[in-house]
């Protein structure tokens, strides 16, 4: 089985927050889950949204971040490019499923998950979890 785990999962692996230990333990059962490398970036945003907002502070980003980084250099991520052709994917799944309000980077998410042959989609986005449901991924939710 190969496992794909959005940011908004991931993310829960370096902030604890409800279902933390719930997505640490999944990730382990799953050896070195895939994650595209927009999530790079998109964790970096996360982590500095929530600074912003108080809800953590610059010692715990920085923290989160250097741990995150060196997983990636470890491997316990293994981190998929976009391609070309998966922006032009991600872009059919608006047709492909029409009643999902999918947002851009959700939509990457999917179409990387489904260019490296994924068949687990961990998430803890609600209306990913719908639309990795209704591409026939089996969901794993974190909310």
């Amino acid at each position: 089985m190969t496992a794909y785990i959005d940011t908004s999962a991931l993310a829960k692996c370096y902030v604890r927050e409800p279902w933390s230990l719930q997505v640490l333990d999944w990730a382990d059962r799953q050896g070195a889950p895939a994650t595209a490398a927009l999530t790079v970036v998109e964790f970096r945003c996360l982590l500095a949204r929530r600074r912003r907002a108080g809800q953590i502070d610059a010692a715990l980003e920085r923290c989160a971040l250097a741990e995150f980084d060196g997983h990636v250099r470890g491997g316990a991520w293994r981190i998929q490019s976009v391609a070309l052709q998966d922006y032009a994917a991600a872009r059919d799944l608006i047709d492909i499923i029409p009643a999902v309000s999918l947002r851009a980077l959700d939509a990457l998410h999917l179409a990387a998950a489904r260019a490296i042959g994924a068949t687990a989609f961990a998430t803890a986005d609600k209306i990913q979890a719908v639309a990795a449901e209704a591409l026939g991924l089996t969901v794993y939710r974190f909310y």
